[in-house]
């Protein structure tokens, strides 16, 4: 779990400089890792992207000294990497719900967001069954949206789009077009911060001419860790997720390569029984 280890030296890293500038290349180099894997592991591990943690843990240790020191409001601001005064305030009140004057001059409730700390466990008490396929890229089709990690709403939004999707009838569409891999769920165009990414229900293209609401994109060719998911949805999906990244990936020597990451629905079974089988493909490298 030496991955692990790393990533909790990243978090003392971040800790020791939240009052000075922190780029996401330093911090991932501390963890040995390339910056899309070290922010994909750490938003799947923690919850929150980095940039997420490190604007909750500097709000967090202002507000700590405005109601602890006489420092100004302008200087803690500054001091905590904020453009203005203006800015500070802002996402002051945002997470606290009063302005950063009003804590100075009363004592009010705060909310506090504490440094995260988890614990290294070896697990392997059940086993992981994945491959590792060579693909060329080939092209989907489908429609997407697009959402944001923050707080978790990308799992909310997601959900809701397939409800949709399902109702509405885009899936039995979708499905009359299906290549082997069946249905997908594809994640893909994450932003540099990897709090903004699209989500693509699709099937690979089997028709020439496709609807003028559908999409058409290229998923780029890719050394692929497929790992088979078992039992009903969308419970099972979730569970295999948190073990890639908190068991596979740091046991392996693997790495995420940056590419879309891809959710198979390739039974015919019913979705919510026990036995049903699906598969989640992350591009990798070593």
């Amino acid at each position: 779990m030496e991955g692990l280890q790393r990533m909790l030296e990243s978090i003392q890293y971040i800790e020791g400089n939240l009052d000075n500038d922190l780029c996401i290349d330093d911090i991932a180099a501390i963890a040995c890792m390339s910056k899309f894997h070290f922010q994909r592991m750490f938003n799947m591990l923690t919850g929150y992207t980095v940039s997420e943690y490190i604007r909750n843990r500097r709000i967090t240790v202002a507000a700590q000294e405005l109601v602890n020191t006489s420092s100004k409001v302008i200087d803690v601001a500054m001091k905590y990497r904020y453009e203005s005064p203006e800015s500070f305030t802002k996402a002051f009140r945002r997470i606290h719900g009063i302005s950063p004057s009003a804590v100075k001059k009363n004592s009010h409730s705060l909310k506090a967001y504490p440094k995260l700390s988890f614990q290294i466990q070896l697990k392997g008490d059940v086993e992981m069954d994945y491959k590792i396929v060579e693909k060329d890229s080939f092209n989907v089709v489908g429609k997407s949206i697009r959402t944001t990690t923050i707080g978790g709403e990308n799992n909310r939004a997601i959900a809701a789009f397939w409800d949709e999707s399902n109702k509405n009838g885009f899936t039995r569409e979708l499905d009359k077009n299906c290549g082997s891999l069946g249905l997908m769920g594809i994640c893909l165009d994450f932003d540099k911060q990897q709090e903004n990414l699209a989500y693509l229900i699709a099937a690979e293209k089997n028709i020439e001419d496709i609807p003028n609401d559908w999409e058409e994109r290229q998923i780029p060719s890719a050394t692929w860790a497929v790992f088979s998911v078992h039992g009903a949805m969308p419970d099972a999906m979730p569970k295999v997720w948190e073990r890639i990244f908190s068991e596979w990936f740091p046991a392996t020597g693997y790495e995420h390569a940056g590419g879309p990451e891809m959710e198979v629905y390739v039974s015919d079974t019913d979705p919510f029984s026990e036995d049903y089988y699906s598969e989640i493909w992350i591009p990798v490298k070593k």
